[in-house]
């Protein structure tokens, strides 16, 4: 899609979103520098009104919501998403229309029954930026000595990629939210449970070479983190959430929730390098501005991106290496005279 044929109120709040994503401390990215991970529930991303202007009918997401949604994942090398449809028409207009041809997308199938909410999960990636390894596949939980055990109502989904040498791996699910919090509990201590005891212990043992890398991101319903049994649950098998997301909220609305999370497994087994940068990008009031948040929800997302970011420019670290100096020392270069 071309900016100049944006329309002069989409342009503005494009504007004001590009302000916000600099106050975010986004960084740029850049070639064999870093990767930038992000996740986002974009509420019922299905069918759009295939017009800029409003739809005084249903659906309420237009042009210019997708243009807002574009400038976001434009952000990201690779995204995951949740929410997504089974009416995929908005997603397909987003990538062939505003996103254009470097963009990819994996996606499943929508899960069976009403608990499902005909909810797919998918991810966007930058083919110029990361390519995927080859492994993608839904989590559907081992049998156990009593049977084989409730499954999740929206399959996780696992994915591998390769941004230049560094291999990661992101696990997304959108947890069941249930009528209390108390509902969610079990499937959050399920997916506790399963990255813990089946994934990260079969590559710790060397039984796969697979799932190196292990980010667990998306939606798991989580209203705080500190102190909340199902925060608890969640990270009691290991699972850690970065400081700087520890106490951001992921939603649009007054009151501060942390449904959404990006977490891994510390430890010698995880190689990434994070930068210390990781955020949210809150669009709240920067766009659609005539209309009050709840009516933005539907159009965007009552759900606010959260990212993060890793270096993988590791040269300091080989010339280190060469030169006998430690890597972690603060100028591992200070033998080399001028």
């Amino acid at each position: 899609m071309d900016y100049a044929t944006y329309p002069r109120l989409v342009v503005e709040d494009i504007v004001r979103l590009r302000r916000r994503i600099r106050r975010a401390g986004l960084p740029p990215r850049r070639t064999d520098a870093n990767v930038i991970v992000g996740t986002w529930n974009i509420q019922k991303f299905g069918g759009f009104h295939p017009d800029w202007l409003e739809n005084p009918s249903s659906p309420k997401r237009n042009l210019r919501g997708l243009a807002i949604i574009a400038e976001v994942v434009r952000c990201f090398d690779v995204i995951a998403l949740q929410e997504v449809l089974r009416d995929t028409a908005a997603l397909r207009y987003l990538m062939e229309h505003f996103l254009g041809p470097h963009w990819a997308v994996l996606l499943t199938d929508v899960t069976a029954g009403d608990k499902g909410n005909t909810e797919r999960l998918a991810y966007l990636y930058d083919t110029r930026r990361v390519v995927l390894s080859g492994l993608s596949g839904e989590i559907v939980l081992p049998p156990a000595p009593a049977g084989l055990p409730e499954q999740f109502d929206r399959t996780p989904y696992i994915a591998g990629f390769r941004a230049g040498k560094e291999h990661f791996t992101l696990l997304t699910a959108h947890i069941r939210y249930g009528s209390l919090p108390a509902d969610r509990l079990p499937e959050l201590q399920r997916i506790a449970r399963h990255t813990a005891e089946e994934l990260r212990a079969r590559t710790r043992a060397g039984q796969s070479r697979e799932e190196p890398n292990l980010l667990v991101l998306g939606d798991f319903n989580i209203d705080k983190r500190q102190g909340n049994p199902l925060f608890d649950a969640f990270v009691e098998t290991g699972l850690w959430v970065p400081e700087a997301l520890q106490t951001v909220k992921t939603t649009t609305g007054k009151a501060a929730k942390h449904y959404d999370q990006i977490a891994w497994f510390q430890g010698e087994d995880f190689g990434l390098r994070p930068s210390g940068l990781a955020g949210t990008i809150d669009f709240s009031g920067a766009v659609f501005q005539e209309l009050a948040q709840a009516q933005v929800s539907p159009r965007v997302s009552d759900h606010l991106p959260l990212w993060i970011e890793f270096s993988t420019d590791r040269s300091e670290e080989a010339m280190a290496t060469v030169l006998g100096a430690e890597p972690g020392q603060p100028d591992p270069f200070s033998g080399v005279p001028d």
